[in-house]
């Protein structure tokens, strides 16, 4: 594509020299402290081994009517030909209520659409919870809000233990051994490696939540030395942080005997695309891993999962689980979703929109409330990312080329953010002691978070059109909206598009008061608001200028996801990418940024790993990375029929709640459990077949 730059000097737009100089302190001041908000319960700290371990057991045994519809008919072998040799056993004494009983329903409501069924080759479930019921992954992250400090380590999941070389770039682990597909395949090697190969290292594939080979460290290899044993090998010394990204939702292999005939590599016939889109929400009982599998989709209206027979992880008493049969998805929106939460006509529902928040506070303290309701730690945060690749990713026209170089200029980052009235947006979401100013960077209330390292631009809307005057952008028509100089652009206003979620009525709002606040400073900002498979697909093509996002666990937990902190390589950054020639055109703090990262994954030393947080926090800061909005918590939702629901459960942390509760351990005792099930007494049948067995 062809370059169109900005002139540095004359009448071009002054890059980083602003003609109307603002000495930094009056464009500082201390950041309030966020107003006090107590979580209503705390987590029960406990060791890994509390929780799981692998083993055999003298017996196991499953719901009555699979023995007695399936085994005994002679459609399904016996559950103990079915699960691996030492299946994954959990432990009693850490299951909040003890060894449940089969039955019932989860009815969760969600707001998004599925797209379909290949998730590592980037398509979408429809969110909510669909994919962590049906994906399973190397490691596992959600329980570890629960694990001990000093044993913090991702949990072992289908890789069950690790051992590191002695000199540390080598990581050896063993997998489950004799676990099963849901439609009776084999797990092993050979799923990893296509996932590796094929998908991760393929860069025409874009999993779904972002896997690239950057992702688990540049250089990064990974061989299979038997059907059971995988050896990874690091440039960097014993990277435990690569453990996380092992983890939901970038190491999560899809069932290859089911994938691979559709990939391009080994079907000449069909594109990336075709391969993309070869599984669609019509294509009933996909093979996973998980604990149940899709057998019903109805558009607009339902998906139904029903439990895997060959799911590998049972309970002490040689149980199979899960113990829920079915799992309801009913497609509506996201603020009906916490309605029926609260109403009881639905079961589970993270509360993260924080409009909702009186309300649902309101119906669940009535002693005829269904459901409970448990707030949490401010782990929900908003951000202005702007698109920082002036290199051609996304393919940008004149105007967004023009936009991009504006994003990359400091007087520009600092009038943006400094123009913003922060207590307004949070107040415009919810009143009250909820949401909290927030300038960027990682959350207040979090581990590694410094308050003192970080920097807080006030709110100031002379000071930012003073900026803005300094760097050249002046309205020369008289419109009212600043134009860009003479030579850039056309000389035409300065618009900005604006991308978000319709799919969430929170970053909806957030975005209109941003394009709200925006006009007092002379800067056209228009909205681009796409439903949120549309907006994820623009989101990672870089065909944005502004984006309104709800940030990942990278700035809550920074252990994990800790290489998107930074743009540590061509395609791990989600504003800042690399074009066409596959270079980044990275600024000097952003190097800064990349080299603190890297150092903080290469290192061990917790002393130094706070060091190191604390000087990315004020390099983040001081430089205006992303243009924070606002902090607030999320609450759990969940009808108070269910047991098994460990004590603080956060809605989001290392993983999204659903993960967090372990939710094939959740179960609804008898005198509890309702008439829920769409399919009763029925099992999923062969992959592409229409409905149960």
């Amino acid at each position: 594509m062809k370059r169109h730059t900005i002139a540095l000097g004359g009448a071009g737009l002054m890059l980083g020299v602003s003609l109307l100089a603002i000495p930094a302190q009056e464009l500082t001041a201390e950041l309030p402290e966020p107003p006090e908000f107590s979580a209503q319960s705390e987590p029960i700290f406990v060791s890994v081994s509390d929780i799981l371990e692998y083993k055999a057991l003298p017996e196991y045994h499953e719901p009555d009517w699979v023995t007695s519809k399936y085994v005994e008919a002679g459609t399904l072998p016996p559950v103990a030909e079915r699960l691996p040799k030492e299946p994954m056993v959990y432990k009693t004494a850490n299951m909040p209520d003890g060894i449940g009983v089969y039955g019932d329903t989860m009815r969760h409501v969600i707001g998004g659409r599925p797209e379909g069924w290949n998730y590592i080759g980037g398509q979408s479930q429809g969110w909510g919870g669909i994919d962590i019921g049906m994906s399973e992954c190397l490691t596992r992250t959600g329980p570890l809000f629960t694990v001990k400090a000093d044993e913090l380590e991702p949990l072992p999941n289908l890789a069950k233990s690790w051992e590191w070389s002695e000199d540390g770039h080598v990581l050896t682990m063993k997998l489950i051994e004799g676990a099963k597909w849901s439609d009776g395949d084999p797990f092993d090697a050979d799923d990893v490696m296509f996932y590796w190969n094929d998908n991760i290292m393929d860069t025409n594939v874009s999993p779904l939540n972002g896997g690239t080979p950057e992702t688990f460290g540049v250089g990064t290899t990974l061989e299979a030395l038997d059907p059971y044993t995988i050896k990874w090998t690091f440039k960097e010394v014993r990277p435990t942080q690569y453990l996380y990204a092992m983890a939901y939702g970038t190491f999560c292999p899809g069932p290859s005997h089911i994938l691979k005939p559709q990939h391009p590599k080994y079907n000449a016939d069909n594109t990336y695309e075709e391969y993309k889109n070869a599984f669609p929400p019509e294509y009933m009982n996909i093979p996973v891993m998980g604990a149940w599998v899709p057998v019903e989709y109805r558009p607009d209206d339902i998906i139904v999962l029903r439990r895997n027979a060959y799911y590998w992880k049972v309970d002490e008493a040689g149980n199979q689980l899960p113990y829920l049969n079915e799992m309801h998805y009913r497609l509506s929106t996201w603020a009906d979703r916490d309605v029926q939460a609260v109403a009881g006509s639905g079961d589970f529902s993270n509360l993260e929109q924080a409009e909702s928040f009186i309300e649902a506070l309101k119906r669940s303290a009535e002693d005829s409330a269904p459901a409970r309701l448990q707030f949490g730690a401010r782990t929900i945060g908003y951000t202005i990312r702007m698109n920082f690749s002036a290199n051609g990713w996304g393919e940008p026209d004149e105007r967004a080329q023009a936009v991009r170089e504006l994003n990359r200029n400091l007087d520009f980052r600092k009038a943006i953010t400094i123009g913003l009235d922060r207590q307004r947006l949070g107040d415009s979401l919810v009143r009250g002691p909820f949401t909290a100013i927030y300038p960027g960077g990682l959350y207040a209330g979090t581990t590694y978070y410094d308050k003192a390292s970080t920097v807080y631009y006030q709110y100031n809307v002379d000071a930012a059109n003073g900026l803005l005057d300094g760097i050249g952008l002046v309205d020369t028509d008289g419109n009212g909206v600043r134009n860009f100089p003479a030579g850039t652009a056309g000389g035409g206003d300065v618009e900005i598009t604006l991308l978000a979620n319709t799919d969430y009525g929170t970053d909806t709002n957030l975005a209109e008061g941003v394009i709200q606040q925006m006009e007092p400073l002379g800067i056209r900002v228009i909205a681009n608001f796409q439903q949120g498979t549309a907006r994820d697909d623009m989101a990672q093509a870089g065909q944005f200028d502004w984006s309104v996002e709800r940030q990942g666990s990278e700035v809550v937990s920074v252990v994990q996801g800790t290489s998107a902190l930074a743009p540590t390589g061509p395609r791990t950054h989600p504003f800042h990418r690399a074009g066409t020639d596959g270079t980044l055109d990275l600024l000097p703090f952003e190097q800064e940024l990349v080299d603190t990262v890297n150092a903080f994954i290469a290192t061990s030393d917790n002393a130094e790993r706070v060091e190191l947080m604390k000087k990315y926090q004020r390099t983040f800061t001081e430089n205006v990375y992303s243009v924070g909005l606002t902090q607030y918590p999320g609450a759990l939702i969940i009808n108070k029929r269910f047991a098994n629901i460990p004590a603080g459960a956060p809605i989001f942390m290392f993983n999204w709640a659903e993960d967090n509760i372990i939710r094939e351990r959740v179960f609804v005792p008898a005198d509890a459990q309702g008439d829920f099930e769409l399919h009763p007494e029925t099992l999923p049948g062969a992959p592409g077949s229409a409905g149960p067995m």
